[in-house]
């Protein structure tokens, strides 16, 4: 017997027990009913031996019980307990009046039970093992009765044993055809249920797997399932998200129609902002609900913008090449001319005239070294140096800056962190951010130098309190001659982000006004 055909047949005999304890039950009410519908009638022992067999059934019903429980149950206590409930029906039929007794019921019942445990096969063998019974206590009814002088006519006995004998064929023949249909359908609807579980932990795998976000929500736009990647991406705890309007999720969702075309949204501020790539789809089945599938593309958008800057950069580094080439002559050539003059000046006016004309073109000198430096940038020289002694020591020396007069400075550099850098390259790109953090955060501002590592690079994150770059300004934020302030050339965090790419390294800003702005230079390790 295979496995499953062993446990569906453990099922079924524990609903024999229980098919058993309820006959017992009505048998002990139909002999109680009858003791009390006669009070005057003292006990006599028919009764007493009706009683003696039903409790014996139940103490049959209980051994039975128990060693299912065990595990122990098997085809012969099922032929014992077939067997056993055609005793005992023949029993309580003869203390109840033999061929008019109101029992005869018992046999019915026994048949019955058979055929839920043993099919239609069990079952013919308990109605004719209770047609035998029946009508060998028949027989002996007759020939005690007939001793008596109370014998019944044959007419009448041939027909108590033929409606007995046909009853109980045609209840085990129907029993059994039952039996067998509830068994091929209980199977049949074992198997759907297997594959309907087999199928629920493959969609749950898939789902898990998958390392798209998936969200659905009902007609009242409520959230009812994110998967893991969709909790991920988005944020949240798996066990809160059930039950949150949509809207709260993934704002502007409900403006998308339903079979939209994919369409982008932002979600979360500050460090928690994502860029989701979203498409939405009515869920079948339930008119007004929304599935919703979701990718992030915040890393793929990032690398996108780095893509268009390096290419805006490198076309500003040519001609920014080009016009440096172009100026260095002319001014050489006009602050020599201008130092003859100086050397031949006979006034005062003169002389001053020729000092600006120095001084200003020194200025364009300097302007012209910047362009060059950006547009071409010295290869690196790279040696290894620990980074914390180099982050230590440029904050040590920028903390005397006057930018950092009433400003509050703190570095965090807890390990080493050996890396291979141009210090004097990586020195000048800190010094431009640390010294733009010190002008947006301002007098009793706050500026934070930390020093970490991920997997496969180490940073240095450079915050300050100033929250001041917008959202527009990004796009323009590392491009040459940008600027928002008075004075400034626009080169400092170009000339950084063409000395961070020379090294390999990534640089990448967020910036809000309640969590203020924060540079990360990401280093090869």
């Amino acid at each position: 017997m295979r496995p499953s055909e062993r446990g569906a047949f453990r099922s079924r005999l524990v609903w024999l027990v229980l098919f058993r304890t309820v006959a017992a039950s009505l048998s002990l009410v139909i002999t109680l009913a009858r003791l009390l519908l006669h009070p005057s009638q003292e006990l006599n022992h028919a009764d007493t031996l009706s009683l003696a067999v039903i409790i014996i059934a139940y103490v049959s019903t209980v051994v039975v019980g128990l060693r299912l429980r065990k595990g122990q149950g098997g085809l012969g206590d099922a032929w014992v307990q077939v067997v056993g409930d055609v005793v005992i029906a023949t029993g309580l039929v003869y203390l109840s009046g033999g061929s008019d007794s109101p029992l005869t019921f018992l046999y019915s019942l026994a048949v019955i039970g058979a055929s839920v445990v043993l099919d239609r096969r069990g079952a013919l063998w308990a109605a004719a093992a209770s047609a035998l019974c029946f009508g060998a206590l028949v027989m002996g009814s007759q020939l005690l009765d007939g001793a008596s002088g109370g014998l019944m006519p044959p007419t009448r006995v041939l027909f108590v044993l033929g409606s007995n004998s046909l009853a109980l064929g045609l209840i085990a023949v129907l029993s059994g055809y039952l039996s067998r249909q509830l068994s091929a359908t209980g199977g049949a609807l074992s198997a759907r249920e297997a594959d309907l579980q087999r199928l629920g932990r493959l969609q749950q795998q898939i789902l898990s797997s998958m390392p798209s976000g998936l969200a659905t929500c009902d007609a009242q736009r409520r959230v009812t399932y994110v998967n893991p990647a969709g909790c991920g991406i988005l944020q949240v705890d798996p066990t809160q998200v059930a039950g949150v309007e949509v809207e709260a999720l993934l704002p502007g969702v409900s403006v998308l129609a339903p079979r939209s075309p994919r369409s982008e949204l932002v979600v979360g501020k500050g460090a928690k902002r994502r860029i989701l790539g979203l498409s939405v789809t009515p869920l079948e089945g339930e008119p007004g609900a929304l599935l919703m599938v979701f990718q992030d593309l915040t890393q793929l958008r990032r690398m996108e913008d780095d893509l268009k800057r390096a290419d805006r950069l490198a076309s500003l580094g040519a001609l920014s090449a080009q016009l440096a080439h172009e100026l260095r002559n002319p001014l050489a050539s006009m602050r020599g001319s201008a130092q003859l003059l100086a050397q031949d000046a006979r006034d005062d006016v003169a002389q001053k005239l020729t000092n600006i004309l120095m001084r200003e073109s020194d200025r364009l000198a300097r302007l012209v070294e910047e362009f060059l430096r950006f547009a071409r940038p010295p290869v690196p020289s790279l040696r290894r140096v620990p980074l914390a002694s180099l982050v230590t020591e440029t904050m040590d020396m920028l903390r005397v800056d006057p930018l950092a007069r009433d400003v509050r400075v703190e570095v965090t550099a807890p390990e080493p962190l050996p890396v291979s850098v141009d210090p004097d390259q990586l020195r000048q790109v800190l010094i431009n951010l640390v010294r733009n953090g010190f002008l947006a955060a301002g007098p009793r501002g706050e500026v934070k130098v930390a020093l970490t590592r991920s997997e496969n690079e180490a940073r240095i994150r450079i915050w300050d309190s100033g929250g001041s770059i917008t959202e527009e300004m990004m796009g323009h934020l590392f491009e040459p001659f940008f600027t928002t302030r008075d004075g400034g050339t626009g080169l400092g965090l170009s000339t950084a982000h063409s000395i961070i790419r020379a090294h390999g390294g990534s640089i990448r800003v967020r910036s809000n006004r309640d969590e203020g702005t924060e540079f990360v230079v990401g280093l090869p390790l």
